[in-house]
């Protein structure tokens, strides 16, 4: 049986007197959800009567706001792809993305992305729910990806990330001995002219800064983590080329194959507010098997 997703609230004294479409927008229910919830066949109840957004609130009153069914799109078929989830709880999800693995299809991958392999297991959990990806990944990307269960959810998170409260920690191996062992990078990025997929710095683009610290030097190459001020299309990739330290394995700016066939880039950590329980969580992922060899035969010069 289909699960849809509810939130309930018990209005406190403070809220005697306040109307029902008032308080829900202090909770950050959006106009739109409400216009969704009337219309697409949600339902809300006060001490589970159906009310409309009009009823003025007594303390004490147990409200019940259920959101409209949500399937995914036509086209979008879910697919039994085992997930390495490293947390879940009735909002959300943070999954461990594999490289290789778009995050949604794309007409070069029709099957097999994280955002199929999502359907399928809401599918097989019995959870109405479509795909909400807050945190994306290219595919040749390995690491944490932030996933919301609703569109609520992935309406709250999207306010996180414009103030800064969605962090992503990022190492990567780049060519060459960064000549110091911290900085930041601010150049603006835009698409490539006579590309859809390549990015560039140019003077016309968006505002973008990548902060980065060395781990440490290699024989021809040197670990670094990475955090991100904005997030940019292939931010990173973008900055450390310009920098002249393009990512191993990372053809399409700069890279070559000789250690990596793929760049090396994994989002090692994750960290975040939750929308509901207001604790910051944090979570980790290791080295994937590619890039610690990579490193293992550095240590070994």
């Amino acid at each position: 049986m289909w699960k849809n997703f509810t939130l309930e609230y018990t209005a406190g004294a403070a809220d005697q007197g306040k109307m029902l479409r008032e308080y829900l927008k202090d909770k950050e229910i959006s106009k739109s959800a409400l216009t969704d919830i009337k219309f697409k066949g949600g339902f809300i109840s006060v001490n589970g009567l159906e009310v409309n957004v009009r009823y003025i609130l007594k303390s004490g009153d147990f409200i019940s706001v259920e959101f409209p069914s949500e399937l995914p799109s036509e086209g979008m078929k879910g697919e039994e792809i085992p997930l390495e989830i490293i947390y879940e709880d009735e909002y959300l999800l943070v999954v461990n993305k594999p490289a290789g693995m778009n995050t949604i299809p794309s007409r070069e991958h029709p099957n097999g992305s994280l955002a199929s392999a999502l359907i399928g297991y809401y599918q097989r959990s019995g959870l109405s729910a479509t795909t909400h990806i807050v945190t994306r990944l290219d595919r040749d990307t390995s690491g944490l990806v932030l996933i919301a269960k609703h569109s609520h959810v992935h309406h709250l998170f999207s306010k996180q990330q414009r103030s800064g409260g969605v962090k992503r920690k990022y190492m990567a191996l780049v060519e060459g001995s960064l000549d110091v062992d911290e900085g930041s990078i601010e150049q603006p990025i835009a698409r490539k002219q006579d590309s859809i997929i390549e990015r560039e710095v140019h003077p016309d683009g968006q505002y973008a800064c990548t902060l980065f610290e060395v781990v440490k030097r290699y024989e021809g190459f040197t670990h670094i983590n990475l955090r991100l001020l904005t997030g940019r299309t292939h931010q990173i990739r973008v900055h450390m080329n310009y920098s002249g330290h393009p990512l191993l394995g990372d053809t399409l700016y700069g890279g070559n194959k000789n250690k990596i066939s793929r760049q090396a880039l994994h989002c090692c950590e994750l960290r975040f507010v939750h929308p509901f329980s207001h604790k910051e969580l944090r979570f980790n992922a290791s080295l994937p098997p590619d890039i610690d060899a990579v490193l293992e035969k550095g240590r070994s010069f």
